[in-house]
């Protein structure tokens, strides 16, 4: 303040005729400094205008910061259950795929033996078919008796389930009955995107061989999840179903919409935080999995707070302040913390304000007559 006066005296003598305020404005007066720094004492204080914050009420936003995460529900894993080798891979990593697209092939001998049992199990079906058919001949012209027609007819329904649980084996490991193959067609069970995947070609896959089942996993990523950090003290301000307003860090003029899905039953000990999860449309795939994000959740509750003109806060020194009057001519500086802008350019102020307090409403007016001195 001492040097902002030194060099406005230094410009003034300088000038062959000296400043000449304005009609209406204020006029310059030395400003006293006192012990407090952020205290002033400007004479006239009179010409200065005051302004009266206003009460409003509306909804705290609750402002917290989350990661993008595929929902578990639409995320899928491709797996093989036939164990053999990889013969041809026809995705890979981070590739869209659609349901039904053909992913890998895989030579197994387990489609091998499954095509043996089939075999075998359909040749004893037509043997005991035939067998069948022989001994109800014969007991119709009374040459057997009744158990040996019960043990014949056992003996094809036996074969028939065996024939049965032979097609349906090959049809698990993905195998046409009618053209034997050694080779398992693997296919996309949804469309999505592959966001993992555990084989290479010539790589072993199925449980037996290479340990694990899985070969790919796929995420639908048009609908994902929101995993935000809430506070114990800002949980009462949440409730299931309730809109967020999702802000990705990436793109600050996007912004969209989710729901509050769930609210974590159990608190982390060390920050007494609970998990919320948030359900998010991303038709258009915007959000990335892991991005970070900003989820807007208004309360539940209004609040009330002080709103005064916008020309009455000052930012300074990446702060914000306003001018209240302390008497005797005095202004005191007070720290606040705005919030939303108001139409009528008011500005709403959360905190260092209260409704009915008097401050400057120009406080540029205030601060230029400062710079003068």
């Amino acid at each position: 303040m001492v040097a902002s006066a030194a060099v406005a005296a230094l410009w003034m003598s300088g000038c062959q005729k000296p400043f000449q305020p304005e009609s209406g404005m204020v006029k310059p007066a030395k400003v006293v400094e006192v012990s407090n720094g952020d205290v002033v004492t400007v004479p006239h204080a009179e010409n200065f205008k005051l302004t009266t914050a206003e009460t409003y009420q509306a909804y705290d936003t609750l402002n917290v910061t989350g990661t993008v995460n595929p929902d578990i529900a639409r995320e899928v894993p491709v797996i093989s259950l036939a164990s053999g080798k990889v013969v041809d891979i026809r995705a890979r990593l981070d590739d869209n795929v659609r349901k039904g697209q053909l992913l890998l092939r895989v030579q197994s001998p387990d489609i091998t033996n499954a095509f043996d049992t089939y075999l075998k199990a359909k040749n004893d079906e037509v043997l005991a078919n035939k067998a069948d058919v022989r001994a109800k001949d014969l007991y119709t012209h009374g040459a057997i008796s009744q158990s040996m027609l019960e043990q014949a007819d056992d003996t094809e329904q036996d074969a028939l389930a065996d024939l049965k649980a032979s097609e349906q084996q090959l049809q698990v490991l993905g195998a046409d009955k009618n053209h034997p193959t050694t080779i398992e067609d693997v296919y996309a069970p949804i469309s999505g995107v592959i966001v993992a995947q555990n084989v290479t070609n010539a790589a072993a896959a199925g449980v037996n061989f290479s340990g694990s089942s899985t070969a790919f996993t796929i995420a639908d990523l048009s609908t994902v999840w929101v995993i935000c950090d809430v506070y114990e003290n800002d949980l009462h301000k949440i409730q299931l179903g309730q809109r967020v307003r999702i802000h990705p860090n990436a793109y600050a003029d996007k912004t969209l919409s989710g729901t509050i899905s769930d609210i974590g039953p159990i608190l982390d000990p060390n920050i007494r935080t609970a998990k919320v999860r948030i359900e998010v449309a991303n038709p258009e795939r915007l959000l990335k999995l892991s991005m970070f994000v900003t989820a807007t959740i208004d309360s539940l509750t209004k609040q009330t707070h002080a709103v005064v003109p916008a020309t009455a806060i000052l930012h300074l020194h990446d702060e914000d302040w306003v001018y209240v009057p302390t008497g005797d001519g005095r202004f005191r500086r007070v720290p606040v913390t705005p919030g939303n802008m108001l139409d009528g350019g008011r500005q709403e102020i959360l905190s260092g304000v209260e409704p009915g307090q008097q401050l400057v409403g120009d406080v540029l007016q205030l601060e230029a007559t400062l710079e003068v001195q």
